[in-house]
């Protein structure tokens, strides 16, 4: 009887090793990945007008190509109707799709899609058409400088009054992490991260200014590590260090679509008080005691990156920039039949509500390409050509526009996002510049 229960056991647990075999197979299974891969035939997928790109679609799973998959294309100039919607087989693993050239300086994308499963998969590719020549749709106001001159001799007016809040959870050994809040034009606040190196002496200084959204914010402490003052602030007027759940809801309720409020008025337009509080932060930093009085400046990316060009164009004291993928940049582009800036005031579902006289005369005295016509200072500025929130040819308007020292560092193939290597590059320029003795 011992013997038939151990040899009951036995085949027991073989059966559950092997069907815990399958299982893991089949996990396994499921987690295989198929993706579509784009590429145009130049190697930086800049062409001149004329010339005619290929793009080459290619379908793999578990990073080996596959034959015989169906593609749904649409070819067109980026945020604009497709001009060509196919489809087509891959029988070989992968196909070629011919695209006419432009007649404009712009850009021509194809957006590939396929179904996987119960899922469709995405992939895009966009080529450059001389997007050196690209120019600004966007009217630049005669009393421009005036306005903007007034706005700070307005806030020049309002007391400090700053608030400091030591965040000993975050501090670390080297560096000291605080809440600032400090006053803002009217009675608003601007708060954010502020972190300070604990070693005794004077430091460069960084602010760091914030993609579109509304969240909390960790600060630069890495920066600070390397020797910086860093500022890194929110844009609403709210604490930067509440629980997720509270700008969940203003998200979703008292700020949602933020960027339109008060298009109408350009006295009262949200992002004065934002362009404002960009200033006031640079107050503050100016004038901390370790600050060491000359390497003074801006990063930002997306919203962030048009804060950064915005800033460093009204305040003589910004030394350096770095923008990516700035946003509200050429927003007028959708009413000369191309692609405009972030967020997209005049493209086809905001056209009727926004193209009016006083909303159109804000963004002239808002919009990025004209702060960038006005910047003195050296610039690092970085995006890809399949950014799909901030369009390429409205990020070129405005850094054509720029007479200043200036850097591109283009990673095509990305999007909406920074890549590792982008960042880095970044961060080792800004170092460099603000570190020269």
């Amino acid at each position: 009887m011992r013997n038939s229960i151990l040899k009951f056991k036995n085949l027991t647990f073989i059966i559950l090793s092997f069907l815990l075999v399958l299982t893991v197979q089949a996990q396994t299974n499921t987690t295989s990945s198929f993706t579509l891969v784009v590429t145009a035939d130049k190697p930086n997928w800049i062409y001149q007008l004329g010339e005619q790109p290929k793009f080459k679609i290619t379908a793999l799973q578990d990073g080996k190509q596959v034959k015989n998959i169906k593609v749904k294309y649409e070819l067109g100039p980026e945020k604009m109707p497709a001009i060509k919607k196919d489809s087509l087989i891959l029988t070989k693993g992968e196909a070629f799709v011919n695209a006419n050239s432009l007649t404009a300086p712009g850009f021509l994308r194809i957006t590939v899609t396929a179904q996987s499963g119960d899922k469709i998969v995405k992939s895009l590719a966009t080529a450059a058409f001389a997007p050196e020549s690209i120019k600004p749709t966007i009217t630049l106001p005669d009393d421009f400088n005036t306005f903007w001159a007034n706005a700070i001799k307005e806030l020049d007016k309002v007391p400090f009054d700053a608030k400091l809040e030591l965040l000993k959870e975050r501090s670390t050994a080297t560096v000291d992490v605080y809440q600032l809040n400090i006053q803002n034009i009217g009675t608003s606040r601007i708060y954010g991260i502020l972190c300070v190196p604990k070693k005794e002496g004077k430091y460069p200084a960084v602010l760091k200014v914030p993609g579109a959204g509304v969240r909390p914010y960790n600060g630069d402490i890495a920066l600070a590590e390397k020797g910086f003052i860093t500022l890194e602030i929110g844009i609403h007027g709210i604490p930067v260090n509440l629980n997720a759940g509270v700008y969940d809801d203003l998200r979703a309720g008292a700020l949602a679509g933020y960027p339109s409020f008060n298009l109408d008025n350009k006295n009262s337009f949200y992002y004065k008080r934002v362009y404002l509080g960009c200033i006031r932060a640079l107050d503050y930093l100016a004038n901390h005691p370790a600050y060491d009085g000359t390497n003074l400046a801006v990063q930002g990316g997306s919203q962030g990156g048009a804060l950064s060009i915005v800033t460093a164009a009204l305040d003589k004291r910004i030394k350096y920039l770095v923008a990516f993928y700035p946003a509200l940049s050429d927003v007028t582009g959708y009413l000369f039949n191309r692609a405009g800036g972030w967020p997209h005031y005049f493209n086809a579902t905001s056209v009727n509500l926004n193209n009016t006289k006083a909303k159109l005369e804000t963004c002239q005295y808002y919009d990025v390409v004209n702060f960038a016509k006005q910047l003195k200072v050296p610039g690092f500025y970085s995006w890809g050509f399949n950014d799909e929130t901030c369009p390429p040819t409205s990020m070129y308007a405005a850094y054509n526009s720029i007479s200043a020292p200036k850097e591109l560092a283009i990673y095509k193939e990305s999007g909406h996002r920074q890549l590792p290597e982008q960042k880095e590059q970044a961060t080792n320029w800004l170092i460099d510049k603000l570190k020269k003795p």
